[in-house]
């Protein structure tokens, strides 16, 4: 819908032409406002129809002046006050924009899983990190405690061997290590008998 505004001219000639060369001033601007619209709205894509109100006001105007001009017509605006395609181009429309939306959302929950997805794996990559870092320093400890227990061995071993050389004369530190070790080669003995290794 374009809301016409148009006065006849004030000088006699205008008024003269406004009165006898046109007997149905109206009719005449409705049908060039159709001409107009029907030439420049198909040069726009229906989309910016609705965006290009303005250049379609400026046209009929401009198209109007030159026109009516020649009947003592002066168009003093022409704004486009409604645009209604009819009901299949409105259809046709809604169902672009809905097609439009519809796609956005699948990008939309496309993107949300991407970014859920790299979280998750970050995050369990971060737990195995963690998990990785706690397994060492479990075994660094239990090194140190292998190694701790093996220094009391050795220290024990060698008080008992001071203590034995103290105690008995003429031994040396040879003889008092195989006493020492002769129950723990029996109990090897021991377990050998017991459980016997398989031969190939």
């Amino acid at each position: 819908k374009v809301a016409v505004q148009y006065q006849v001219n004030g000088d006699s000639q205008s008024i003269q032409d406004a009165m006898y060369k046109l007997t149905n001033p109206r009719a005449q601007i409705e049908s060039y406002v159709l001409d107009v619209v029907r030439s420049s709205v198909p040069k726009i894509d229906l989309d910016n129809v609705f965006l290009e109100k303005e250049e379609i006001a400026a046209s009929i105007k401009e198209m109007l002046g030159e026109t009516m001009g020649r009947f003592g017509y002066s168009i003093l605006a022409t704004p486009v006050t409604d645009i209604e395609p009819n009901m299949e181009v409105k259809r046709a429309m809604n169902e672009i924009n809905k097609a439009k939306r519809l796609r956005q959302a699948a990008v939309d929950e496309g993107e949300a899983i991407k970014i859920r997805s790299i979280k998750e794996a970050e995050a369990e990559a971060a737990r195995t990190e963690i998990q990785a870092k706690a397994d060492a320093e479990a075994k660094f400890m239990q090194g140190q405690g292998i190694a701790r227990q093996r220094q009391a061995i050795v220290s024990g071993l060698r008080d008992s061997v001071n203590c034995f050389k103290a105690d008995v004369a003429g031994v040396d530190s040879k003889q008092v290590i195989g006493v020492l070790l002769v129950p723990q080669r029996a109990g090897f003995v021991l377990c050998a008998r017991v459980f016997p290794v398989a031969r190939r």
